[in-house]
C-alpha cells in the first residue's frame, strides 16, 4: 500500500547513509512521495547526490539555513520546479559540541548560545516565512527532537534547551497553520549514532544506558522513525497535530 502517491516533500538535514533524515527519506520514497533533497556544504554534495540518486529524480539544492538569503533561493529554486508542495522533513540542528563538554556553565558564552539556538530552534521559522505560501491544504511539517529537551541528557547541555524551544514552536506553529489545515509534528527519536550524535561526549554510554532501560528490546532503527513520518505525512494522521511522538522503545516512559 503507497501511502503518499502524488505527494511533494522537501526533505533537509541528510549528511550519509547513517542519518535520521536519510531513513526518512528512503520510507517516504518507498509510499512514492516525491522528494526535494537540500545539502548544507559543497564539499558533501557529491556524495550526498550519489546516496539519493536512487529515491529522487531531481538535483539535490544547496541551502544554509543559518542565511536568510540562502533560504528565500531554495524556495525559489523551488517553485521552478514545484508551484505547491505537501510536506516538510525539519532536521537541522548544530551546536559547537567541542565548547560544551565539560562545565557547559562556564564555556557557555552568548556567541555559543545564540547559534545553537538560530540555527536549532529559528531556522524552522525561516523556513516557514518562505515556504507557508506554498505548503498546500492538509500539508505536514514534520520536526526532529530528543528527549533531551524533557530531561538532563549528560553532555547534551545547551542543545536540550534548543530542543526544548523548537517543541514550544512546532505547538505555536500547529496553532497558526490549523487554519489552513496544516500538521505540525515532532518525532523524538532514540539516540542514534547519526554524525552529530558521536560528537556528544560519552555518546555511547548513554546508547548503552538506553539499551538497559528502554521497554522494547529491538534497536530503533532510523527506517522505523521513518515509518513514523510516513504516518505523519500521510492522510492516516488527519486530527493530529502540534504533538511530539517519541519513537524510542519506550525509553521516555522510564524513571529509572
Amino acid at each position: 500500500m503507497s501511502l503518499l502517491t502524488g505527494k511533494k516533500i522537501l526533505v533537509t538535514g541528510i549528511l550519509n547513509k547513517y542519518s535520521i533524515a536519510y531513513g526518512i527519506a528512503k520510507m517516504l520514497y518507498k509510499h512514492k512521495a516525491d522528494l526535494i533533497i537540500t545539502y548544507q556544504h559543497k564539499k558533501h554534495k557529491n556524495k550526498i547526490q550519489q546516496l539519493v540518486n536512487n529515491i529522487t529524480p531531481y538535483p539535490i539544492l544547496k541551502c544554509n539555513f543559518a542565511k536568510d538569503k540562502d533560504i528565500k533561493k531554495l524556495f525559489q529554486k523551488i517553485s521552478t520546479i514545484w508551484k505547491t508542495f505537501d510536506g516538510l522533513i525539519y532536521a537541522i540542528a548544530f551546536m559547537p559540541f567541542y565548547k560544551l563538554c565539560n562545565n557547559f556553565i562556564d564555556n557557555i558564552s552568548r556567541k555559543t548560545f545564540n547559534i545553537t539556538h538560530d540555527i536549532s530552534s529559528y531556522t524552522l521559522f525561516g523556513i516557514l516565512k518562505e515556504s507557508k505560501n506554498m505548503l498546500n491544504y492538509h500539508a505536514s511539517i514534520i520536526v526532529l527532537t530528543y528527549l533531551g529537551s524533557e530531561r538532563v541528557i549528560r553532555n547534551y547541555h545547551i542543545m536540550g534547551s534548543a530542543k526544548a524551544s523548537l517543541e514550544a514552536n512546532i505547538r505555536y506553529i500547529a496553532c497558526y497553520l490549523g487554519k489552513k489545515n496544516i500538521k505540525v509534528n515532532g518525532i523524538s527519536t532514540a539516540p542514534i549514532a547519526t554524525v552529530s550524535a558521536k560528537t556528544i561526549k560519552n555518546f555511547h554510554k548513554i546508547k548503552t544506558y538506553y539499551k538497559q532501560k528502554a521497554p522494547l528490546t529491538y534497536p530503533i532503527t532510523i527506517e522505523h522513525i521513518g515509518n513514523v513520518a510516513v504516518f505523519l505525512s500521510s492522510y492516516l494522521s488527519d486530527g493530529i497535530t502540534g504533538e511530539i511522538i517519541h519513537v524510542d522503545g519506550g525509553f521516555n516512559i522510564i524513571v529509572i
